[in-house]
């Protein structure tokens, strides 16, 4: 037998659903109050995702004597293992303290994929910390120190007066040697040229990081690296590779 409800239960119904209206008003209210539309649920500000990119505000640059004198990591020398380690240790110490990084690069060149790595550190502090990143090249900063100095954007690089770029294509130095049946030596060659295909592209990847957002495009960077090419300070402000020449 299927029972009709009571008008007890209908009371308590009909005040649940009086109640919960009054809520929804309530909150639409609050909302129109914050400032974003009640109607529109994309509008409400969201929290950041933990452990996300952290946004950060765009701060005027240091002044040329900050720039100069102010570094807290150096990179000067050859670019290698040892290097990279003391890289870290110094990147470390920024991300324990309340500043921005200033890196001072001072470098004839090195292991290019070390390089390489560097750069994605760099590029995952200025993601994560919510901190802003500078780059200062001194005197040389050529071959492999170039990747370097693309981590940062052209508003963020500096050099001094004296400084030169050097950009090339990457070198390589390796003896194989063929033997024994045709197939097989084929694939030995199959493998090179595709170590060869990989080592272009991202060759081509690092060069369109360092003209991103300059008067330079990376065809025309690609070409002038066949044959060395050297840029002085001046030139790469003419360029607007770098934000300014400092002394």
């Amino acid at each position: 037998m299927i029972h009709a409800p009571s008008s007890r239960s209908d009371g308590r119904r009909a005040a649940g659903r009086a109640e919960n209206s009054a809520t929804l008003e309530q909150q639409l209210e609050r909302g129109l109050e914050d400032g974003f539309p009640a109607s529109d649920p994309a509008s409400v500000p969201s929290k950041a995702t933990p452990g996300g990119p952290k946004p950060k505000s765009r701060t005027a640059a240091p002044s040329d004597e900050k720039l100069l004198v102010g570094s807290n990591v150096q990179i000067n020398g050859r670019i290698d293992d040892q290097l990279f380690l003391n890289f870290m240790k110094q990147l470390g110490g920024v991300r324990a303290n309340d500043e921005d990084l200033i890196l001072e690069l001072m470098t004839q060149g090195g292991d290019a994929d070390t390089a390489r790595r560097i750069a994605l550190e760099i590029r995952i502090f200025q993601t994560y910390s919510g901190k802003d990143a500078y780059a200062v090249g001194k005197t040389a900063v050529m071959s492999a120190g170039v990747t370097i100095f693309s981590a940062f954007e052209c508003a963020d690089r500096f050099l001094t007066q004296d400084a030169t770029l050097l950009v090339h294509e990457r070198h390589i130095e390796k003896t194989f040697t063929l033997q024994g049946p045709i197939k097989s030596c084929k694939q030995i060659i199959r493998e090179e040229l595709a170590a060869l295909d990989t080592a272009e592209r991202v060759q081509r990847e690092d060069f369109e990081h360092f003209v991103r957002g300059s008067d330079m495009s990376a065809e025309d960077l690609f070409e002038r690296a066949k044959d060395n090419c050297y840029l002085t300070a001046q030139e790469a402000l003419d360029l607007r590779l770098i934000a300014r020449i400092i002394n």
